[in-house]
């Protein structure tokens, strides 16, 4: 496996009070305990066990100590990872910090599945059957393709500095996350309509959206339910409390 640098995205949405801040009276939502943990630490140790080297970016979080290097933030978790990989050497694994379920199984599968590919730019997705399996409850945002129905697992790989210009594309649709037809619209009309007839495919959507800004991209299947569930509300956290505890806390540092 090529050595990569890894980037943390920790920040919060300005002008917004985060949930999980105002339920445990914390500063940073990354601060949020876990089983007697903060969130970022269950994340560090993911990052840790799959052999990754330190020190690792971290940007949103100032007070991230010893084996982080701050990384600048902008306005949003796109500008941020621009900012923070402007100067970096690539390539990058780009995760957050509100992913305690992250695993090293999860991450060295992720990375060697992108390196396999030999793309600019790869992004972890879980499909709708990997989740619904384990977790049927549980709520996610799912983009629909003719052939997938996927969710995203918050990790990314930045190749090189071609693969930058995703990060660019983002961050002017980031407003659209939650919009996938509106998303597409904005690559093309026609893969907008092809994406609402449901005649789009999901490895043609990565083509022409990378073909569009420039680049090679590539989507990641990930094998891991997981790997789709991130916190960001209070009732994330029980959910992802209970996996926690589910694991025997088998990920915890020693």
């Amino acid at each position: 496996m090529t050595e990569v640098n890894t980037l943390v995205l920790a920040g919060q949405r300005a002008g917004a009070k985060d949930p999980l801040c105002a339920e445990f009276a914390v500063e940073f939502k990354v601060e949020t305990p876990l089983l007697g943990r903060p969130m970022l630490s269950w994340v560090e140790n993911a990052l840790d066990l799959a052999g990754l080297t330190r020190p690792y970016l971290i940007s949103g979080y100032p007070k991230a100590g010893e084996g982080w290097i701050q990384a600048g933030s902008g306005s949003g978790p796109a500008d941020s990872a621009l900012i923070a990989l402007s100067e970096a050497t690539l390539p990058c694994l780009m995760t957050t910090g509100d992913h305690p379920l992250l695993t090293a199984e999860m991450v060295a599968d992720f990375i060697k599945k992108s390196q396999d590919s030999e793309t600019d730019f790869c992004v972890g997705l879980a499909q709708e059957e990997v989740i619904q399996s384990e977790y049927p409850d549980t709520k996610r945002t799912y983009l629909r393709f003719s052939d997938e129905a996927v969710s995203g697992c918050n990790l990314f790989y930045i190749a090189n500095k071609k693969g930058l210009a995703a990060l660019e594309f983002w961050k002017a649709a980031q407003h659209l996350r939650k919009q996938p037809l509106k998303l597409a619209r904005k690559i093309g009309v026609g893969l907008g309509l092809r994406y609402a007839l449901g005649r789009l495919s999901l490895e043609s959507a990565f083509d022409e959206a990378g073909a569009k800004i420039g680049i090679i991209a590539k989507p990641i299947l990930l094998p891991f339910a997981e790997a789709a569930i991130d916190v960001d509300k209070v009732s994330d956290h029980a959910l992802v409390s209970d996996i926690l505890r589910k694991r025997g806390l088998l990920d915890e540092a020693p």
